[in-house]
């Protein structure tokens, strides 16, 4: 089984900045892609931010040159800066073709962590 637990959400001020983090655990090989989506009242879940196991990225508009994504083996880390009342959402953190001893190409989401801006 494969878990992923994310952290770091908080509330925050307008232009103020929160680093996400989730890890991914479990008899995992390896990991094709990991990635951040989020999804605020009313609307439908969307993609912030992406990163391949070779460290190729993509981004939203709405949050490019405001965010940063990162990883370290089965870790993803997301650095939001300049944050605005709209980046308000749940964070979810996406393992996409994840390979595990037992089993392969599986997706796998995290319970989410809140992000709220405002001031």
């Amino acid at each position: 089984q494969v878990q992923l637990v994310e952290s770091g959400g908080g509330l925050v001020q307008p232009g103020g900045s929160l680093r996400l983090s989730c890890a991914a655990s479990g008899m995992i090989v390896s990991i094709n892609a990991m990635g951040w989506y989020r999804q605020a009242p009313g609307k439908q879940r969307e993609l912030v931010a992406a990163i391949t196991s070779g460290g190729s990225t993509n981004y939203a508009d709405s949050v490019k040159g405001r965010s940063t994504i990162s990883r370290d083996k089965n870790t993803v880390y997301l650095q939001m800066d300049s944050l605005k009342p709209e980046d308000t959402a749940v964070y979810y953190c996406n393992a996409h073709g994840v390979v595990t001893f037992g089993s392969g190409g599986g997706d796998y989401w995290g319970k989410g962590t809140v992000v709220t801006v405002s001031s």
